[in-house]
């Protein structure tokens, strides 16, 4: 009941995630990023203890594969979960547990990955990732919303979505973009109202933390690249 998207841009080297389910929390719970090392996700039965692993053995010099593959070696319920990973340069593994509840998506393309349980159908999952990448060119955090747009456009989970969130990393230890809904009626509708209000003021709290002094210049107002 989780469906859900992690990607690297090429451009800008950003990582991040989309995530949408019909349970609560689950920005807090699924997305994990970390600029310049990867993102990943991890979901169905989920162990939130799993994506900070992930990247851990990314910052340790492992390639997606083998993070994927260190996380699920060491996992007992591994049957349980579903993980993605996107490394630094653009490598991506997964894995779905054989106890993940079907239909699920398990897709891995340039970049990005898409993951999915207890869907609405076997559509949702390619309408992700089609969205995404006939987007390239756009903002990542953008890319992410679309992707996961289309992904409840094309039917989404049997149950209606009542949390979603949207996770960018870049350079800095805290986060470019991290926006989450809750308990919401309909969050994917929120979560891109919170991203367009947000969208144009990114560079100024970004700003706010590294260069105070700066924070009130205009040109710092505007889309990100």
């Amino acid at each position: 009941m989780t469906f859900s998207v992690a990607a690297r841009c090429r451009r800008t080297g950003q990582l991040g995630a989309a995530v949408a389910t019909s349970d609560i929390a689950v920005g807090s719970r699924v997305p994990h990023a970390r600029a310049g090392v990867g993102v990943a996700l991890t979901q169905h039965r989920t162990d939130p203890r799993l994506g900070p692993r992930a990247l851990d053995l990314l910052a340790s010099g492992c390639a997606a594969a083998g993070a994927v593959d260190g996380v699920i070696a060491s996992t007992e319920d591994r049957g349980w979960r579903q993980l993605a990973v996107v490394d630094a340069s653009g490598g991506v593994a997964t894995f779905s547990g054989d106890r993940v509840e079907p239909p699920f998506a398990e897709i891995q393309d340039d970049g990005v990955a898409v993951l999915g349980n207890v869907l609405a159908s076997g559509e949702v999952g390619p309408a992700i990732l089609a969205a995404f990448l006939s987007s390239d060119g756009v903002q990542l955090a953008e890319r992410l919303m679309r992707a996961l747009e289309a992904g409840l456009f094309a039917g989404g989970e049997p149950s209606p979505p009542r949390s979603a969130a949207l996770l960018v990393v870049e350079e800095q230890p805290f986060p470019l973009v991290d926006l989450r809904v809750d308990l919401d009626e309909r969050p994917l509708d929120r979560l891109r109202e919170l991203w367009d209000c947000y969208r144009p003021h990114v560079r100024v709290f970004a700003a706010r933390a590294l260069d105070p002094d700066t924070a009130d210049a205009p040109e710092l107002i505007g889309e990100l690249p």
